[in-house]
């Protein structure tokens, strides 16, 4: 087990919201983990405990089976994709990517050559030097991905990678994924997107209201919930149809 999580709560005084109430989580090394809940359900705030931008009320985490009093403890372990965009507009992709990694003192040769292999993976390679603000959305959020793993984490966490893009840069970063989780990285994937979700996760945890529905694998799930054909069967089946305007 690479992360577990115990019985982690959390309450937001400003608003007495409880967004996390007694979450308890375990990521294999070598698993894709999707987090799949409605707007609101606390998928954000618990990525958020995990890599140490809010502090929860009370739980546990463990990291290979030992206890961890504060993320930075694992800080460089943890790479953090996030929902919005976080790159400087006015830089070109590759200046992007070298500040980012040289934050976490990656000798420069290295990082070029990590930078070099990720933007060519992805396809970006021969617009390296152009602005990000003249990039599209998809391919922000290739760059994005790579700026989360150019230090080479032990676990990824993903919110919504694929949210908004074109098919053509959301089957690149899933083919990439696989690619990565294959040559060992753990993952944590937050999504919307059930039929993603169902091909990629090798486990999935449904969470609504701050708690955890239930937990196992797509294949499993699907043939546990009567009637259900696919993922979101499963999903609707257990958070139900009311909108949610959160």
């Amino acid at each position: 087990m690479i992360l577990a999580l115990k019985n982690i709560s959390k309450t937001y005084q400003s608003t007495n919201k409880k967004a996390l109430d007694q979450i308890s989580i375990s990521i294999k090394e070598q698993e894709i983990m999707g987090l799949l809940g409605p707007n609101g359900a606390g998928k954000s705030t618990l990525i958020n405990i995990i890599v140490g931008l809010l502090q929860a009320d009370s739980g546990e985490m463990q990291w290979k089976g030992k206890s961890i009093y504060s993320p930075k403890a694992i800080k460089n372990k943890l790479g953090l994709v996030p929902q919005e965009i976080a790159l400087y507009p006015k830089l070109t992709a590759f200046e992007n990517l070298d500040f980012l990694a040289s934050q976490y003192h990656i000798p420069k040769n290295l990082r070029h050559k990590r930078i070099e292999e990720s933007l060519k993976a992805l396809g970006l390679y021969n617009e390296r030097n152009q602005i990000i603000s003249e990039y599209s959305g998809g391919m922000k959020r290739r760059i994005n991905l790579i700026a989360g793993l150019l230090h080479k984490p032990e676990l990824l966490i993903m919110d919504e990678p694929t949210v908004g893009i074109d098919i053509q840069s959301k089957q690149a970063i899933q083919a990439f994924l696989t690619k990565l989780n294959r040559e060992g990285t753990s993952m944590i994937y937050t999504s919307h997107m059930m039929e993603e979700a169902e091909k990629l996760c090798h486990q999935v945890a449904i969470i609504d209201l701050g708690r955890i529905l239930v937990s196992d694998s797509p294949k499993n799930l699907i043939s546990q919930t009567e009637g259900a054909k696919t993922l979101e069967d499963v999903f609707v089946k257990r958070t139900g149809k009311e909108l949610r305007n959160q």
